[in-house]
């Protein structure tokens, strides 16, 4: 009998989490329906969705091309900001630079500058800026200012590793050029 108790308490604890992720993800990207703001951060202003959540760009990312799609578990884990219309921009963002891709599941991602966003499951808080600058699913994670431009962890501004990415074990990407370059 006590056999039976631990593969079932198993079941309900595996259950639970991913219910809460579920949940959590639902949570990020229902509080997200395109709407861009700029929020005060330790890092600076920067873009937050409409329930003030941190918004992120993937360096491997290609203008107005999500690369996070095509990477297995990674929409998981940085949902992209999706639009069922057009995208609205907050105080003190440029509304002509925001615009929206079509993902392969026919939804729309919203783009800054050519950029496109991403939310963090992992954030608990609005404004937390402790996943910018992180390194997952071959790329780092950077915040966005208002002129469309990634946001460093002020820890590495010389490249480094800051203290808040996780080691990948991997070279790290090169920099993409601010917008309106040729990336």
């Amino acid at each position: 009998m006590r056999k039976a108790v631990f593969p079932a308490a198993a079941l309900v604890a595996v259950l639970a989490a991913i219910g809460i992720a579920q949940a959590h993800t639902t949570r990020a990207q229902d509080a997200s329906r395109g709407t861009v703001q700029l929020r005060q951060t330790s890092l600076g202003k920067i873009l937050v969705n409409s329930a003030g959540f941190t918004l992120f760009d993937f360096s491997r990312d290609s203008r107005n091309k999500d690369a996070c799609q095509s990477v297995s578990g990674c929409i998981f884990v940085w949902p992209p900001l999706v639009a069922s219309g057009k995208p609205t921009a907050g105080s003190g963002v440029n509304g002509s630079k925001l615009g929206t891709i079509k993902l392969s599941n026919g939804k729309r991602q919203v783009t800054y500058y050519g950029r496109p966003l991403y939310l963090y499951t992992g954030d608990a808080h609005t404004g937390e800026t402790s996943y910018v600058g992180f390194s997952a699913f071959g790329g780092r994670w950077l915040a966005v200012n208002a002129k469309g431009a990634s946001v460093q962890p002020k820890n590495s501004s010389n490249g480094a590793p800051s203290a808040n990415e996780a080691p990948s074990g991997k070279e790290e990407p090169k920099p993409r050029e601010e917008p309106g370059g040729a990336w």
